[in-house]
């Protein structure tokens, strides 16, 4: 249960925006329900989601579920692994992978990832830590394999992730089950309110 709940009517084009997102998504999505309090924060998150990278030639998309999934994972949101997860054999990730991105084994260990999806993984855990912080390797890897814009691609999504990360976890917003079937994702050990 979210800390808060949703107004209970909702004005007209919020409403038929929220629809067709959740028809989309087969889900209801309550984070999005409570922003309704402050629509300005609903439509600038909606506008936000709508323009994050989904394919890019430099980024494909199963970097990008390897880097939204773990973020998940290192903010500890429910919401996300479960959101970020949801048909991850689909994405080409497999158990093992969610494995190393939870810190179960380590990234090096895993055959299938490439040399460059690890070394954006380890930009993404600099980016996730408090405070945030970058070694030189780090960034000599990053700049080895991709260009000035795909270093942004991957920083914003990474961001991006965060954003509704935080957002989420603040309003005390539940997995929505997008990922029920996958005991591998753990969402009862990333739980926010003790």
């Amino acid at each position: 249960m979210s800390y808060i709940e949703p107004p209970r009517r909702l004005p007209l084009m919020l409403r038929l925006t929220l629809s067709l997102v959740e028809k989309r998504l087969g889900k209801r999505l309550l984070a999005n329900r409570i922003l309704a309090w402050y629509p300005k924060a609903l439509i600038g998150s909606g506008i936000m989601e709508a323009l994050v990278a989904h394919a890019e030639p430099e980024v494909p998309p199963r970097l990008l579920a390897l880097i939204r999934l773990s973020v998940s994972f290192l903010v500890s949101c429910p919401f996300c692994i479960d959101m970020n997860a949801r048909d991850f054999p689909g994405k080409g990730l497999s158990e093992e992978e969610i494995k190393g991105l939870q810190g179960l084994v380590p990234l090096d260990a895993i055959a299938t990832l490439s040399t460059r999806e690890r070394a954006a993984l380890r930009y993404v855990g600099c980016i996730c830590s408090t405070p945030v912080s970058f070694t030189p390797e780090v960034i000599r890897e990053m700049r080895s394999h991709f260009s000035e814009r795909g270093i942004v691609i991957v920083a914003s999504t990474c961001a991006q992730v965060n954003f509704w990360a935080r957002l989420i976890q603040s309003l005390g917003v539940p997995p929505a089950g997008f990922s029920t079937e996958c005991a591998v994702l753990n969402l009862e050990k990333y739980a926010t309110l003790k």
